[in-house]
């Protein structure tokens, strides 16, 4: 199984990235992907991402194991950019393949569930010309209870 962990202060291209991880696992049975992106609307103008350094990139790491113990992949591909974007700019791409489908969702599931409530990140986002600091929501901390 190959887990390919990047963490960005760059624009990536998310269609190329998940051709080039299918490519790369032509024996999988199925290939789930998730992307995540900067919502727009809601006056929001920018959204910017912060962490640190010497525990975000092997803490990524640690969770792509982790979904690899838990789960027959094939292969696991988790991009993360940190950073200021814009509406519309990618912030995250989880793609899991597997043979089977089941495999496949549970493993991406698991890394972006991860990702979003109990992760290395700082997140605030500028609406209105005012910069205000996301928290997790509740449903974000559900969401991840259900994997322990």
């Amino acid at each position: 199984m190959t887990c390919d962990v990047r963490l960005l202060t760059q624009a990536f291209d998310p269609a190329s990235a998940q051709a080039d991880f299918a490519a790369a696992h032509p024996a999988a049975g199925g290939i789930v992907s998730f992307l995540g992106q900067v919502r727009c609307g809601d006056g929001v103008a920018a959204l910017e991402l912060r962490h640190y350094g010497p525990l975000t990139l092997p803490g990524m790491e640690e969770l792509a194991e982790q979904a690899r113990r838990r789960w027959v992949l094939d292969g696991l591909l988790v991009v993360h950019r940190s950073g200021t974007m814009a509406p519309g700019d990618p912030i995250v791409l989880v793609a899991a393949a597997a043979r089977h489908r089941r495999d496949a969702f549970a493993g991406a599931e698991f890394v972006m569930d991860h990702l979003k409530s109990d992760s290395w990140f700082w997140k605030r986002e500028l609406a209105g010309g005012v910069w205000r600091w996301i928290e997790p929501r509740h449903e974000d901390f559900d969401d991840i209870a259900r994997w322990n």
